[in-house]
């Protein structure tokens, strides 16, 4: 569909958006894939006429200030505006898509955030450089929002079903599927990418029998897959905190404000003494639609996508940050010992390897598989490889990123940027093809035996390693 390069339009089944220009990249902003009223299931958005602006991010899901700042630094977009009409998306593709008509792979990105902080529009996660950067005519990204913490993933009889959250992704790729091909995506080519919760969401997904053939392929970073699902038993102990918070209110009704201290009351419930189980208060539940009761990981890993996971090699250690007891008994000599340990430990249970362990099964049921571990360590953080550090790399977004704490004592343009455009070229190849491997970074498939992992760290800008 021909456009004009300064002011580019698409026409959707819905209507018509003008987007805007940044540089060889167009991109369309807060566009409304689904609506939904509080705790109900999403539809589909009602058309319009004329020509909708779509030049200002959408608003970002309801939810309490995040803890992360201590490793990830400030978002450069806190105090943006919140709202419960959040289930919008961000669409970028090179500007020649959409005019010469050739299809480009899809790339679809679910942030993390534990179920109940994140954004789809935040700069950390502007996808631009991988849209720019993308060889034999680049790819187009899809950022996708939805619903959070007790607006999103509440499960509670007569109040909400659960998991809506889940369906809110089921009907981004829906969208996806029906009106990427208006921005010169192929919707026969959409690879789904996330991170921590962003990546456990899509191992529900690829239990979906609705959701499989949506997508091709998944990037799972960092997905808590130790941890499973939320049991309906669990899922009903947090319902009951979250009662206990709203104090008599009808939480159907109740401000949006009172929601989200009702929210409070019950993470605190849900940690624990001491706050000590980091777990998510909110998360997918077992046997909860679009979830079937029982299904496992393995289930997941072999539902036919090709399939790219791993972890860091020090994940816990920002949940070690960010909880004020474990970060007290860090800084004292013994019992910080210790519980570096545990960090280790943790690290391994939850994030490690339960990746390897999904990596191995898909391989054993044929699915190109490839798997790594991002090693790479700050001088001067003391945060290792610390979950969330592989996004400033993957993004790339410098301005977003250079003063976050796990980055210190490190330069973006020796230390960031060289390792940063290896590992986006092999992200951007395995969604053109499949398999990430590149002249700069050798990768080979994940055997149906286990491994090899590849180790993405400092080594990897001159040469990548396998173990």
């Amino acid at each position: 569909m021909s456009t004009p390069v300064a002011d580019p339009t698409v026409t959707l089944p819905d209507g018509v958006l003008r987007g805007r220009r940044r540089g060889d990249v167009v991109e369309f902003l807060g566009i409304r894939y689904a609506t939904a009223a509080r705790f109900a299931p999403p539809r589909a958005p009602e058309p319009w006429t004329g020509v909708r602006e779509a030049v200002e991010r959408g608003p970002t899901a309801p939810q309490l200030p995040a803890r992360v700042a201590a490793v990830t630094g400030p978002s450069p977009d806190d105090g943006a505006p919140q709202d419960e009409d959040c289930l919008r998306v961000d669409v970028r593709a090179p500007a020649a898509a959409l005019a010469d008509g050739v299809p480009r792979p899809v790339l679809v990105w679910l942030h993390g955030g534990a179920y109940v902080i994140g954004s789809a529009a935040t700069s950390w996660y502007d996808t631009a450089r991988l849209v720019s950067e993308g060889t034999d005519g680049g790819v187009v990204t899809v950022n996708v929002g939805y619903r959070l913490g007790v607006l999103g993933w509440l499960a509670a009889p007569g109040v909400s079903d659960g998991n809506l959250g889940l369906l809110d992704q089921l009907a981004a790729l829906r969208w996806v599927r029906d009106r990427i091909a208006a921005f010169g995506g192929d919707a026969d080519q959409v690879t789904v990418m996330g991170q921590s919760a962003g990546a456990h969401a899509i191992a529900c997904l690829m239990t979906v029998p609705e959701a499989r053939p949506l997508f091709r392929r998944a990037i799972l970073q960092s997905g808590q897959l130790g941890l499973g699902l939320s049991s309906p038993q669990r899922a009903a102990r947090v319902a009951g905190y979250v009662t206990e918070g709203l104090q008599g209110a009808d939480p159907a009704t109740a401000g949006v404000e009172d929601v989200l201290a009702a929210q409070r009351h019950a993470m605190i419930r849900a940690a624990g003494p001491g706050g000590l189980d980091s777990s998510p208060a909110f998360a997918p539940v077992d046997g909860v639609p679009p979830l079937s009761a029982g299904v496992t990981w393995a289930d997941a890993a072999s539902a036919g996508h090709d399939v790219l996971v791993g972890s860091t090699a020090d994940e816990a250690e920002t949940f070690v940050r960010i909880s004020p007891a474990l970060w007290g008994l860090k800084r004292l000599p013994v019992l910080g010992r210790l519980t570096s340990v545990g960090a280790a430990m943790a690290t391994r249970r939850v994030f490690g390897a339960p990746a390897e362990r999904f990596a191995d099964d898909a391989a054993t049921a044929g699915a190109h598989t490839f798997s790594y571990r991002f090693a790479w360590r700050a001088p001067a953080s003391g945060l290792g490889a610390c979950h969330c550090i592989e996004l400033p790399f993957l993004f790339g977004a410098r301005d977003a990123w250079v003063d976050a704490p796990m980055l210190r004592g490190a330069d973006w343009d020796a230390d960031v940027e060289p390792l940063g455009a290896v590992v986006r070229a092999a992200w951007l190849r395995f969604v053109r093809t499949g398999n990430p491997a590149t002249d700069a970074l050798p990768w080979p498939s994940h055997a149906a035996g286990g491994g090899p992992t590849v180790v993405l760290d400092a080594s990897v800008a001159g040469n990548g390693h396998t173990r």
